[in-house]
């Protein structure tokens, strides 16, 4: 049974690094071995703030972005977030991102990696899990955070982890794994 992973980069702004460390995260997964994956970058996608008249759960959406987006997360198995912390929450794009949707995220795994300051942006990865289970995603206890993220990424742009995080990727994507396998069987 092939798994589809979508990790999904939740900063929109100008000069963000969420990419950068999006790109070491998809080299991890696809190392691990349990999942296709493909990388998306909230950027690229360009969703404006809830501007379907249905809501989510009736899945009539009138703009092909939104269209778009619906196809990308219903297409997934599990999801791998990246998000910074913002004001000690997560960002306005993300949240945006998984609102704009409903059935599409049920009954799906998700893992964080988050990245800020000396916290790491574990407070976001809390509000970010605690949205997540409001649209049926099973967000994992499990959260991988990157404290003082500029350290870790060089002149050239590359991240590069300390052991601690790339162990505690590994041992995310192995739980990833395990729920993306059971819970495949409740949307058959």
């Amino acid at each position: 049974m092939s798994l589809k992973l979508k990790i999904i980069s939740g900063s929109t702004r100008p000069g963000r690094v969420g990419p950068t460390i999006a790109k070491w995260a998809a080299s991890a997964a696809e190392a691990h071995g349990g999942f296709e994956v493909e990388s998306i970058d909230l950027a690229d996608i360009n969703l404006p703030l809830l501007d379907e008249p249905a809501h989510p759960a009736a899945q009539q959406y009138t703009h092909d972005h939104t269209k778009r987006w619906s196809s990308i997360v219903a297409d997934a198995d599990a999801f791998l977030f990246l998000t910074p912390e913002y004001d000690y929450f997560t960002p306005a794009s993300l949240v945006n991102a998984v609102q704009v949707l409903y059935r599409e995220w049920n009954y799906k795994p998700a893992g964080i990696i988050s990245y800020g300051g000396i916290s790491g942006g574990l407070r976001a990865s809390q509000t970010l899990r605690e949205l997540l289970g409001n649209v049926n995603v099973m967000a994992l206890p499990q959260v991988v955070p990157v404290p003082f993220f500029p350290e870790f990424i060089n002149d050239e742009s590359v991240f590069t982890p300390n052991d601690k995080m790339s162990e505690g990727t590994t041992q995310l994507l192995g739980e990833l794994t395990k729920w993306a396998t059971a819970l495949k069987t409740m949307r058959g």
